[in-house]
């Protein structure tokens, strides 16, 4: 396969022209370390899961600097961020751009320990798995059923795995060993309950009560669970949208994975063909098209600026994008035909909301119109949105 010119490339190199240290975070596995060492082609490598060089940035942070001849890459840097103080000093003194990039897969530390160390030292760059444009660029292209089964993995595509044993791997390596060593989890079979609950529950508003009481554990060890499971890029919550249209709004958030191929395989299901019977396809279908949007935010340089909006009453909209003041009210919708009613609570919250403008529906059908001022998109098209 040809090699995915990642979209994010525009924006690191925009970082690297204007700050010394460029940051990049994302999940475990979504390219990180193939897009720094293809970028930065010269620069030193290091990574910090090496047991020899953790070792030594961790008793002598002075050797370990001292062996690093110019500007260097350090990979999952969340594993030491007391390095960080060192190399406030070493790019201080310098005063050069681009003196090192750094890699992290667990946010939660890592971004308090930037916060503190690198303040207006870095730039910070979100790169999830490969979007759907990323990989039509190279020829790959796949139905709506066959994406949400196979997912966005990178080595799905560069090494060929297939995607059943991939997440099981990712799952077992990743989710079970980070995740279970960070919330030093007791009872491992639960905390597997309770993310096949949570997958289960794609797009639904949270209810820690319930899935407290369907996992068998306290509230507040779920309100944990979420907490890491958001900082180790595997879900991310979609929070409601506040306006005062009304008083009487949701203000839950909603909870999402950010690769739908591990929710596909959480749900058990075996093949693409699955995909279409089960009765969670439209909550993957939906939650595969906010991912794609936030990639393209993402890729951009932009802070994620997604919601979704609710009432009292049960009027909803599943995505609204935030554009300065603006807002663009989205529907997602899994069938492939056409249909004028998708289109119906969006004229409804284009007559209360005035500043709603570009009323969109996404959904799987080829059909790309305009109709009665509404916009209706393939969702292999979605990024397109973020301009």
């Amino acid at each position: 396969m040809n090699d995915v010119r990642r979209l994010a490339e525009n924006e690191l190199q925009r970082c690297a022209d204007h700050f010394p240290v460029v940051t990049v975070l994302g999940p475990r596995q979504s390219g990180k370390t193939t897009l720094v060492k293809s970028y930065f082609k010269n620069y030193s490598y290091i990574n910090l899961e090496d047991p020899e060089f953790y070792d030594l940035a961790k008793n002598d942070v002075n050797a370990f600097f001292s062996m690093i001849k110019g500007p260097a890459i350090l990979d999952e840097v969340q594993r030491i961020p007391e390095l960080l103080d060192k190399i406030q000093v070493i790019v201080d003194e310098r005063k050069e751009n681009a003196q090192f990039i750094l890699t992290g897969s667990f946010q939660q530390g890592l971004k308090s320990a930037i916060s503190q160390s690198l303040a207006g030292r870095t730039a910070i760059i979100n790169l999830l798995p490969f979007s759907i444009q990323e990989l039509n660029s190279v020829g790959i292209d796949f139905s709506k059923d066959e994406f949400l089964y196979q997912g966005f993995m990178p080595r799905l595509y560069s090494e060929g795995q297939p995607a059943d044993l991939l997440y099981r791997s990712y799952f077992q390596t990743y989710v079970e060993r980070d995740v279970q060593t960070l919330l030093n989890v007791k009872n491992k079979a639960l905390f597997e309950k309770f993310l096949h609950i949570l997958a289960g529950r794609i797009g639904q508003v949270v209810n820690y009560e319930s899935l407290a009481n369907d996992t068998g554990v306290s509230k507040t060890t779920v309100e944990q669970w979420i907490s890491v499971l958001e900082s180790s890029f595997i879900i991310f919550k979609l929070e409601p949208y506040f306006e005062n249209y009304t008083k009487r709004l949701i203000k839950s958030p909603k909870i999402y994975f950010y690769e739908t191929g591990l929710t596909s395989y959480l749900l058990g299901i075996k093949n693409p063909d699955q995909i279409s019977r089960d009765p969670l396809v439209g909550n993957l279908f939906e939650n595969m098209v906010i991912v794609e949007i936030l990639k393209s935010q993402f890729n951009k340089g932009m802070e994620k600026s997604l919601y979704y909006f609710r009432d009292s009453k049960g009027f909803e909209i599943d995505l609204i994008i935030a554009d300065g003041r603006k807002i663009i009210p989205v529907e997602i919708k899994s069938a492939s035909t056409y249909n004028r009613d998708f289109s119906k609570n969006l004229k409804k919250i284009c007559s209360f909301a005035p500043n709603a403008f570009s009323p969109t529906v996404i959904y799987s059908g080829n059909l790309e119109i305009e109709s009665e001022e509404v916009k209706y998109i393939n969702f292999k098209n979605c990024g397109n949105l973020i301009v």
